[in-house]
């Protein structure tokens, strides 16, 4: 691998890579459901948290298959990867997961890229692309299979469009690719599954924060965060007045 890559160039070459690692063990056919997943994960977390230690050895490396090491917490660069963002999904040979492979800077998510194999598109920080133009009726993505009643809230009163979808990263980007508007989470994730979604976000020009509006914060003794909130700038100042 090429040592002279940007992190940019880096995050975005690896999610790539780590997704056609996984769409081949897929169509291997040796595995299906969970034992899928399974391969899955620990097949991509193998290949970027090697590549990563080879090529940026002096940074910290946060992965959520991997036992996290608290070294990481002195230092200013700290890698944030999910190997599998979706394992349902990519388990049940779905399309609706993803890659994620970020750069945290003294606690913000700085560059990142977000691979959606099962689409062949990869989305980066540093390639921003111009927003859709935004319907009239908004659209929320939840989750498919338990969306937060704070989001079904927040959608019954601004009159949302569900649409529900599988990974964080996969929602995350349909804002990004102008699928949906609004991507509200209040039931709790880890720092791997919005770290890359939000750099690649922020750089889009969408809102990114916790869902009171405060800054989200990465890199932390505690991996855990309770919510999130994606969105078109042109929705921000609502969703937040109604969940606050």
């Amino acid at each position: 691998m090429n040592q002279a890559l940007t992190d940019a160039e880096l995050a975005a070459h690896l999610a790539e890579a780590a997704g056609r690692l996984l769409m081949d063990v897929r169509a291997s056919g040796m595995f299906t459901g969970k034992a899928l997943g399974v391969a899955g994960d620990q097949t991509a977390n193998q290949f970027l948290c090697h590549a990563l230690r080879a090529q940026r050895p002096e940074d910290g490396l946060l992965s959520e298959e991997e036992k996290d090491n608290a070294d990481r917490l002195a230092k200013s660069r700290v890698w944030i990867v999910d190997p599998v963002d979706g394992t349902r999904e990519y388990g049940e040979e779905r399309a609706d997961w993803a890659v994620h492979v970020a750069l945290a800077i003294d606690g913000v998510a700085t560059i990142g890229a977000v691979a959606l194999p099962g689409l062949g598109v990869v989305l980066r920080s540093d390639r921003p692309q111009l927003l859709p133009a935004a319907p009239a009726t908004p659209r929320m993505v939840v989750s498919r299979t338990r969306p937060a009643a704070e989001a079904l809230r927040v959608a019954e009163q601004i009159g949302a469009e569900l649409i529900a979808m599988g990974s964080a990263g996969a929602k995350a980007m349909a804002i990004v690719r102008g699928e949906a508007d609004i991507y509200l989470h209040t039931g709790g994730q880890y720092e791997w599954d919005s770290c890359a979604p939000v750099a690649v976000a922020a750089a889009h020009g969408l809102h990114v924060s916790r869902a009171d509006g405060s800054a989200l914060r990465y890199n932390q003794a505690d991996t855990y965060m309770p919510d999130l909130l994606i969105c078109r700038p042109e929705w921000t100042q609502r969703v937040l007045e109604l969940i606050g």
